[in-house]
């Protein structure tokens, strides 16, 4: 079932099967998030849990004698979250483990997401809540997609994404037949720069990584006409900028706790980069925001 927020700036709707963002249009009706083409990407704003990317061959262990087995993004994208109330510009989704769930991620667990809408800026709080009586390792991400470009007579090569810093940019191989990342191959992609003119190129094998950011907001947007989006990730280390690899209309912002199993780290889920170790009974809250310039 789908829901929405509304002030005189955005619309934003929302959709319980998959608790993620489905709409995001401006007071003109322009949308700017991806609407879904599987001739490209079927996807808009999928929410990952307890893994983002891949872990090696789907599976790992986990507290030390357990053992879980996910697909590439985790359990909950794909599941229908419980409605769990909404205020004049906040809405909030849960999903809670199960025995099917507990199959594949061994741990009792709750995740919100909370969405409020101020102003221009649509915030995205994911609140991890460990129900068990032992440490629960996760990772969380979102993976918002935006049109682009987003105006008629536009080209995709007519917008840069802008970095909030000047970065020295050494993206890590991704490697597209196991899902996961040699850290060791990397592609120089900004030398002390701030500004990345968008190809289609740089995704003709998968998605740039960038895992070594001083930045914490990234702009995607057209110079001439300055629209776009702004999304800012404070409380996340990494960013991954993502479309299609035959030549995709959007691009997709993605701030990750964590990043897909590297080279050189083991199978133990604990010892993978960026994990979050929560104690039993207690919760962590993240967010995001994505702006529309």
């Amino acid at each position: 079932m789908q829901y929405y927020l509304k002030n005189d700036k955005i619309t934003a709707k929302f959709d319980t099967l998959g608790g993620g963002i489905v709409s995001i249009q401006d007071s003109l009706g322009l949308e700017y998030l991806w609407q879904g083409d599987p001739a490209f990407w079927s996807g808009q704003a999928p929410v990952m849990f307890p893994i983002c990317g891949s872990i090696r061959d789907k599976k790992a262990v986990i507290g030390h004698n357990m053992t879980c087995n996910m697909e590439r993004h985790g359990i909950v994208r794909k599941l229908e979250f419980t409605y769990a109330g909404q205020t004049e510009d906040s809405i909030t989704f849960s999903v809670c483990s199960d025995e099917e769930l507990k199959s594949k991620f061994p741990y009792d667990f709750e995740l919100q997401l909370t969405y409020i809408l101020k102003e221009n800026t649509i915030t995205t709080s994911f609140k991890v809540l460990n129900r068990d009586s032992i440490p629960m390792p996760f990772f969380v991400g979102g993976h918002p997609g935006f049109n682009c470009p987003l105006l008629p007579g536009e080209k995709f090569e007519d917008y840069i994404v802008e970095f909030e810093k000047p970065e020295v940019a050494l993206c890590p191989e991704s490697i597209p037949a196991t899902g996961l990342v040699n850290v060791d191959n990397r592609l120089p992609i900004l030398n002390n720069e701030a500004v990345l003119p968008l190809k289609h190129s740089y995704f003709s094998v998968d998605a740039l990584i960038f895992d070594q950011l001083k930045s914490r907001s990234v702009k995607l947007s057209n110079p001439g006409t300055g629209k776009g989006i702004q999304v800012d990730f404070a409380d996340f280390d990494y960013f991954i900028l993502w479309s299609s690899s035959n030549n995709g209309p959007f691009v997709a912002l993605e701030p990750w706790t964590g990043i897909s199993t590297c080279n050189d780290e083991s199978d133990i889920f604990e010892e993978k980069r960026g994990v979050k170790i929560l104690p039993p009974n207690q919760s962590e809250e993240l967010t995001f925001d994505i702006t529309v310039l």
